[in-house]
């Protein structure tokens, strides 16, 4: 039992001699270290940023489904009393929660108000504004597809001149989201791919800078796997330097946006908060980095290794 715990913590002691090694060998080199840390932390940080605008931009979207109406502009024939009676009916639909009517007079009165155009509406013969009636869809037909069907059933109504949904333009903004969300898997894979190229190709060098060295631990019956371990240590620092400065980039990134965008907010009365994610993303930078890190420098030693053989 004692024999068996001093080769565990002979083992592990040794992984950390290793670990420290590798870290002092970037820290001898530290322009070619910290153009490498930078370039693999700008690569994981610009993804992780665009993740951050989505998922706010989400948010926002979510929180906006309530308010998804449709207007109905009634013909110019119909009565008050008609118009009325209308609503009242369309209100009973198991699609719609709730129905506003609104007389053609008082759209005129707000229209007057909010346009300064008074005395030109006076010298108008008749009112050119139609009764409007706001119709407010059930939660659970706040889908797309329901939403569109229900407006094309109420636009063929021979009371409706025109039915209008108000949130149309956000439908486009969550099938933008959408376009964004696959663009930005693309974009993640492709700097991924990206990032293992640049610790592959720098393991690369500190194999070839390291080859006699590398056929004299050969010579006296070095292992691969031991001759491995520092240049997967050495990816492992890459990898754990790189997402914290990408944790970092995103951080003043997001600190630069945040005042314009509660400003932006605060013009819309809205109530928006923006998310940083900061937990979250240092843990996933950090884990993404590492993860990537390692895997680069496996496939350059694997690569390379085999292929120094002392003669």
């Amino acid at each position: 039992m004692k024999f068996n715990n001093f080769n565990a913590k002979t083992y592990l002691l040794r992984h950390a001699q290793v670990m420290l090694f590798s870290l002092g060998q970037l820290w001898r080199q530290p322009i070619a270290s910290v153009m490498t840390v930078l370039v693999i932390g700008i690569a994981l940080a610009l993804p992780a940023g665009l993740y951050v605008l989505l998922q706010n931009l989400n948010q926002v979207s979510e929180q906006w489904d309530d308010a998804s109406k449709i207007s109905l502009f009634l013909q110019q024939d119909l009565s008050d009393e008609q118009a009325r009676k209308f609503s009242q009916n369309i209100k009973q639909w198991p699609e719609i929660n709730n129905t506003h009517y609104q007389s053609a007079q008082t759209s005129l009165e707000e229209f007057r108000q909010l346009s300064g155009l008074g005395e030109l509406l006076d010298s108008l013969p008749s009112n050119p504004l139609p009764a409007v009636i706001i119709v407010i869809p059930s939660n659970n037909n706040l889908r797309p597809d329901a939403i569109g069907s229900l407006l094309a059933r109420l636009d063929n109504l021979a009371e409706v001149e025109l039915a209008q949904l108000d949130m149309e333009w956000l439908q486009r903004l969550r099938s933008i989201s959408q376009t964004s969300q696959r663009g930005l898997t693309i974009l993640a894979i492709l700097l991924s791919l990206s990032v293992l190229l640049v610790i592959g190709n720098t393991i690369r060098l500190a194999i070839l800078n390291r080859q006699a060295e590398i056929k004299v631990i050969k010579l006296v019956g070095g292992t691969n796997t031991f001759i491995r371990r520092p240049f997967l240590y050495t990816g492992f620092w890459y990898g754990i330097l790189g997402g914290f400065f990408a944790w970092a980039t995103l951080l003043i990134a997001l600190g630069l946006l945040t005042g314009p965008i509660n400003h932006l907010a605060l013009l819309y009365n809205s109530q928006f908060i923006f998310h940083w994610f900061a937990g979250q993303m240092f843990v996933s930078l950090i884990l993404i980095g590492m993860s990537l890190g390692v895997f680069g420098a496996w496939l350059a030693v694997g690569r390379h290794l085999n292929a120094i053989e002392p003669r």
